[in-house]
């Protein structure tokens, strides 16, 4: 299978392909008569691997460690499941950061409604962020 074919088939850009080729997620064969890059069934499985560590959070370089365990004949569970709960914390953090800016964002809405707009002086920018209080 060669770049667009595997891309097609797994509904990802050509591009994405070269990606994980390049990080060594992929290892492609060379065709001898040609020099095009030959995906495999195994390389497919592990886009389709790759792609699904994405969307649980997993970055690039888990996906890496976890391919890498896995090509030692190693479970990578283990791995996964300390990572996953270290994204899960990450994520978790962002969004109680998340929510408290969201608290801030309306707060400070409501309180510029009934602000005037002012010109800049050489000393204010935007009062509205200027004379902003955090609560």
């Amino acid at each position: 299978m060669r770049v667009k074919q595997l891309a097609d088939a797994m509904g990802v850009t050509s591009d994405t392909v070269r990606y994980y080729t390049r990080v060594g997620i992929l290892n492609p064969n060379r065709n001898p008569a040609n020099g095009y890059k030959q995906y495999s069934q195994q390389d497919k499985n592990r886009l389709r691997f790759a792609l699904r560590a994405r969307d649980l959070g997993f970055t690039l370089a888990d996906i890496v460690q976890i391919v890498t365990h896995a090509g030692r004949g190693d479970s990578p569970c283990p791995i996964v499941r300390r990572l996953i709960e270290q994204r899960f914390a990450d994520i978790e953090a962002r969004f109680q950061d998340t929510e408290r800016l969201y608290g801030r964002m309306q707060k400070a809405m409501q309180a510029w409604q009934a602000m005037p707009d002012e010109e800049p002086n050489g000393e204010m920018i935007c009062a509205l962020i200027e004379q902003w209080e955090k609560p």
